[in-house]
């Protein structure tokens, strides 16, 4: 069965939040083991204390003094200690509780209070140290420890608290790990079975968006892929209904006119062959030019660059159309420096300009304006060509370059599309600019090394 990716991201996050709470409850192990350590240790010095104490009271009395010994037994209480002390034969000579006893109520209960500690919670074995004089056993103290009550306290609530904390962090990341989990992963799902639909056909497909995070933006680019892909397949059936109909008319008219003429009703002269060749000629400038752009897209053409001066090629292109130019009364001109040079293959390069010139005089009605331009860029050969036409509208300008995209009636739709493979063939770019009624700029930009090691 397929694992769904919610479940592999909730087990990372309830993964990390595991080892969050392993590592607080490690730091309460720490922490509690650090302050044991650190109590033990200050037993230790208060038992040095005591036993000092009481090695310079029997120093002084040279003999163990009961009343010396109860102040010893109270101040030992105080740091916590319960003791016995015995002589070097092992008798007892004074312990805690005696020393209690020689205390009034009023004074036990204020020691009791200022020391802070429970004295009928002593508990564990005695440990035993030996006293010494100018080298000789004198004794040993024997003590064991009343458990301190702040101490005992402050151990408790930090127990407590880290736990709790552990426990409240483990339940918080848990839950929103699943809750966090659901929310990235349903856009994903969502995504998932868009795109299963796309796939089976469906390209009215759309994925609901909110939010404004990266899933938010791979949202909007599917949405802008599955209206990209309808608008190519309303394309594409347009484009083959254009192709047949463009197929279809020469080869109906060549195919009626066989028929007449097999039939006897149609003279075999000069002009019904010269109308048949025109019939075949326009099939074959069909089937040439979708050959031409398959191999433009292909790849597939070999470029022959040279170095070319710009400004007589952009007056030859504008002269090839002096006759058409002047029937509508347009104006040509050019503009472009003597000594900008473009790097490209002269008869492609032509073909592009010719197919940009042609549609900008059939954008014109009468008594227009096309301007032919170049200059060098850093790096590149910049060449406009501005026409005062019709101009394109904002909903055609994205379509201008699709194969068999047709504004106007006549013309297969392949002349644009030839005109950007051919730019792409020689590394370059093509851009349009347009307002409807304003006319319309394109713009071709093509590499050029020399311009790229002398621009700035």
């Amino acid at each position: 069965m397929r694992s769904s990716i919610r479940w592999k991201f909730l087990l990372v996050l309830i993964i990390v939040a595991a080892l969050g709470v392993s590592s607080s409850l490690i730091l309460r192990k720490l922490i509690v083991r650090d302050f044991g350590q650190l109590t033990e240790g200050e037993m230790e010095d208060r038992v040095y204390w005591v036993s000092a104490a009481l090695e310079t009271a029997f120093e002084k009395n040279q003999e163990w003094n009961r009343e010396a010994l109860t102040g010893d037994a109270v101040w030992a209480l105080l740091l916590g200690i319960e003791m016995r002390v015995k002589d070097r034969r092992g008798a007892l000579v004074m312990d805690t509780a005696r020393a209690l006893k020689q205390l009034s109520p009023e004074s036990l209960q204020r020691i009791l209070s200022s020391a802070g500690i429970n004295v009928t919670r002593s508990h564990g074995p005695y440990a035993s140290y030996p006293l010494f004089l100018k080298g000789e056993e004198i004794g040993r103290l024997e003590v064991r420890y009343f458990p301190h009550e702040k101490r005992a306290l402050f151990v408790s609530r930090t127990n407590r608290f880290l736990l709790i904390s552990a426990l409240l962090l483990g339940g918080v990341a848990i839950l929103s790990s699943m809750i966090l989990a659901r929310r990235l992963t349903r856009p994903i799902s969502r995504l998932a079975r868009a795109a299963d639909s796309i796939s089976q056909g469906n390209l009215h497909e759309r994925i609901e968006i909110t939010g404004s995070d990266e899933l938010a933006t791979l949202a909007h680019s599917f949405n802008r892929m599955t209206q990209a892909l309808e608008k190519q397949n309303a394309l594409r059936k347009k484009v083959s209904a254009n192709f047949a109909h463009e197929m279809r008319t020469p080869l109906a008219i060549m195919q009626g006119q066989l028929e007449g003429m097999l039939d006897g009703l149609i003279p075999i002269e000069r002009r019904v062959l010269e109308s048949l060749l025109e019939e075949d000629l326009r099939l074959a400038r069909i089937v040439g030019n979708v050959e031409e752009l398959v191999q433009a897209e292909a790849s597939a053409l070999t470029l022959k660059r040279i170095r070319l001066p710009l400004k007589p090629f952009l007056e030859s292109i504008a002269q090839r159309f002096s006759d058409a130019a002047g029937k509508k009364n347009i104006s040509f001109s050019v503009a472009c420096d003597d000594e900008v040079r473009v790097n490209a293959d002269l008869e492609r390069l032509t073909q592009i300009f010719i197919n940009l010139v042609t549609n900008a005089v059939k954008a014109i009605d009468s008594g227009g304006t096309i301007r032919l331009s170049g200059a060098a860029e850093p790096g590149c050969c910049r060449i406009d060509v501005t026409d005062t036409g019709r101009g394109i509208t904002e909903a055609d300008l994205p379509l201008i370059f699709e194969r068999f995209y047709r504004k106007e009636s006549d013309g297969l739709g392949l002349g644009l599309p030839i005109v950007r493979e051919l730019v792409d063939a020689h590394g370059g770019a093509i851009e349009v600019a347009s307002q409807p009624g304003e006319g319309s700029t394109f713009t071709v930009r093509l590499p050029d090394q020399e311009n790229l090691h002398n621009s700035p």
